[in-house]
């Protein structure tokens, strides 16, 4: 027997979301339907509402809910478990299988596919999407976890591996910088230093950890990152002083983040040290120029960080307990809750730089 569900679906031709009720088929083997309690509203999905597309798709990666159907052979949940859903496979090392792909129907009969989506009060997903947790959680803010949380506190502990007292300068303090800033206190680092063009945002940042803050609307962000990180380690190869950051994240995508988070990086010395590390977290969406001979030179590195280097099934239990134990307060970092029926009022907010920390959906 179908499951009905009211969905927001993206239309081909436009941005305007529009809500649908949909009937979702009957789980195949693999496959889950799962009750959304709450749904996180990503910056990633603003990428996709604008880009082409060749027919209307569904959105949204993260959420909290519960199982109420099964298929076959789904074997770590059961029906009225509390799940996590993500849009990373929660132990793609350990599965001999490719996850299975959603088709579902819209009300101009053009079949969409998708891996995950959860802009809607019930979703369909492959079990590799849902991670277990405990009944007793929070059910509306833990949403954020399969991506914002995931994706930057996943950057600074799992994709870098900051250690206690290095230096992380974090550019974009939304919902994934904040994250990533609380990933960079837990680990010890300092100092951390926020860097965002908004006062407001840059102000939240330091309740969550942030040691120094740049308003790069007001000053040159590399020189007071520079200023802030002097060190008494030695000089580099050209008899500067050493100072940059030992980590810099880029959690926000646009071509000038992208090329301020290198020449933000202390230099090395010709093998004695590495040069500092610069992590792309947020999804670009244009080319990019990098100094090259910086890099060669200094040894500095430029890596990527999907999904905070996160394996579900190891890491959300530990972000989860951040949670309870006061670590990351997830009530403070969303400053927005909305209704599935305010969605397009919702998107129009994060576009326009109106969401603080992060928003969600709430379902009824």
């Amino acid at each position: 027997m179908s499951t009905m569900s009211n969905v927001a679906v993206l239309p081909q031709d436009t941005t305007e979301l529009r809500i649908e009720r949909l009937s979702l088929p009957d789980p195949g083997p693999t496959q889950v339907i799962v009750k959304v309690f709450a749904s996180g509203i990503c910056h990633s999905q603003l990428h996709q509402m604008h880009s082409p597309r060749q027919a209307p798709t569904v959105l949204g990666h993260e959420a909290t809910g519960v199982v109420i159907k099964k298929g076959t052979n789904v074997g770590h949940v059961e029906e009225g478990d509390i799940v996590l859903v993500t849009w990373v496979p929660r132990d793609i090392k350990n599965s001999n299988k490719l996850p299975v792909t959603v088709q579902i129907q819209v009300s101009d009969g053009m079949a969409i596919s998708e891996d995950v989506f959860t802009w809607a009060d019930h979703t369909i997903c492959d079990e590799q999407y849902l991670v277990k947790v405990d009944s007793n959680i929070e059910k509306d803010v833990t949403s954020i976890i399969g991506c914002a949380v995931m994706t930057g506190a996943g950057a600074v502990i799992n994709t870098a591996n900051v250690k206690k007292n290095e230096s992380v300068v974090i550019f974009g303090v939304g919902g994934v910088g904040l994250s990533a800033v609380v990933g960079a206190k837990i680990a010890g680092a300092y100092p951390i230093i926020a860097v965002d063009l908004n006062t407001k945002k840059l102000e939240f940042a330091k309740s969550f950890g942030a040691t120094h803050l740049i308003n790069a609307s007001e000053i040159e962000p590399i020189e007071a990152i520079h200023e802030i990180t002097k060190c008494e380690i030695g000089h580099d190869c050209f008899k500067n002083q050493v100072s940059g950051a030992d980590f810099a994240f880029d959690c926000i995508g646009i071509k000038k983040t992208m090329e301020q988070i290198i020449p933000a990086c202390r230099s090395g010395h010709l093998g004695a040290r590495d040069g500092g590390t610069a992590v792309l977290v947020g999804v670009p969406t244009t080319s990019v120029e990098l100094d090259a001979l910086d890099i060669l030179i200094n040894e500095k590195h430029f890596v990527g960080s999907a999904g905070g280097s996160c394996t579900p099934d190891r890491d959300f239990p530990t972000f989860l307990e951040w949670h309870q134990n006061g670590d990351l307060d997830l009530e403070a970092m969303i400053t927005e809750r909305y209704l599935l029926k305010d969605i397009n009022q919702a998107t129009r907010a994060l576009e326009n730089g109106q969401i603080q920390g992060r928003a969600i959906i709430e379902f009824a």
